[in-house]
């Protein structure tokens, strides 16, 4: 079949009148009978469009009105896929040749209306008058008129009547009409106007404050770094040598000169407060993110969020002490409980032995 069709177009060429350019596209022009489509350069050769907005731009313009055009019956139809079909109709309708709106149906369903102009230059520039397409196009090749001669032996004499003149109707006049009466208008009594009252200003009334939410969360802010009371020589020394260390336990905690002296006071304050070194260095290495990109900023947060309290002094951890409580007594008249540090008689019965005496 390559063959044949080689061997076509090589016939069609020989079969060129005049010269043929020695490079580049040679057209062999067929005139169309039936199933073609005219199609404007303004659309085949456009500098903006890519060709695939070229060929679907194309293939819309020769279905016939009513054809599905959407991005899934197009996918369907060509090898392109969706995202290439969709890049070509928003291309379509940057350039004004295609444009889709959502109509609302009788039902309450919503249809995508899509029209296709083959000519978007000539109507923004106005004085043309569109023409929609045909609803359908036939396949078939338009009929072809056929004349039929019929060979007539002579002429054959017609009698024709002859016409009798009809008289003209008389023309009826046509009645004068009466003018009616005009009725007379009494004078209207001139009424003066009514004074209008002033519109009185109604204060308004205050309009409560409009309070919108912040776009972001307000952000907290920094809490710094602990101190210790005193930053003596020596725990300035142990915190540094502690926080140079700290590579030897985990390779993602190297930090420089700077980041070593910013951090110094934080591992004093822990120190001063009893904190061992082994303790500090768990809480500074432990469960490590990965990756790791800011290991200061880290280490800043652990030393101000972990920081533990004082140690407690010896008389802080003494049991506190009780209250002394006065002890039971019987009383010696009644019998009766009550509470008195020397046995006795209760107040009731002291009472009656003052009353006696």
């Amino acid at each position: 079949m390559d063959t044949q069709h080689d061997n076509a177009l090589a016939h069609a060429l020989a079969a060129i009148p005049g010269p043929v350019p020695p490079s580049g596209v040679i057209h062999v022009v067929i005139p169309h009978t039936s199933r073609f489509t005219v199609v404007g350069n303004h659309l085949a050769q456009h500098a903006g469009l890519s060709l695939v907005a070229i060929g679907v731009g194309v293939h819309i313009q020769s279905l016939p009105a009513g054809t599905e055009v959407g991005i899934k019956t197009l996918t369907a139809r060509f090898p392109e896929g969706e995202v290439k079909i969709a890049c070509a109709l928003r291309e379509l309708e940057a350039h004004g040749y295609l444009r889709r709106t959502r109509v609302r149906l009788t039902r309450g369903r919503v249809a995508t209306r899509t029209v296709f102009c083959n000519q978007p230059g000539a109507v923004l520039r106005g004085g043309v008058v569109p023409v929609a397409g045909p609803a359908v196009r036939s396949a078939a090749p338009a009929p072809t008129l056929v004349r039929e001669h019929i060979h007539v032996s002579g002429p054959v004499p017609v009698a024709v009547p002859e016409l009798t003149p009809v008289p003209e109707p008389t023309p009826v006049p046509e009645p004068v009409p009466v003018p009616e009466p005009v009725p007379v208008r009494e004078p209207m009594p001139v009424l003066e106007p009514l004074p209008v009252p002033k519109p009185v200003p109604v204060p308004e009334a205050p309009h409560a404050p409009v309070r919108l939410p912040s776009r972001t969360a307000p952000t907290q802010p920094r809490r710094p770094l602990p101190r210790p009371q005193a930053l003596t020589p020596e725990l300035r020394q142990a915190a540094s040598a502690l926080l140079a260390d700290l590579r030897r336990h985990a390779e993602e905690l190297v930090l420089s000169e700077e980041a070593v002296e910013e951090l110094v006071p934080g591992v004093a304050a822990w120190l001063e407060r009893d904190a061992t070194t082994d303790a500090i260095r768990r809480a500074l290495t432990a469960d490590l993110p990965k990756p790791l990109r800011h290991p200061a900023r880290l280490l800043r947060h652990r030393l101000t969020a972990l920081l533990p309290p004082p140690l407690p002094g010896v008389h802080d951890l003494a049991a506190p002490r009780r209250a002394p409580v006065t002890p039971f007594q019987t009383c010696d008249g009644c019998e009766r409980a009550f509470r008195s540090h020397d046995p006795g008689h209760c107040r009731d019965c002291r009472a009656q032995y003052w009353e006696a005496a």
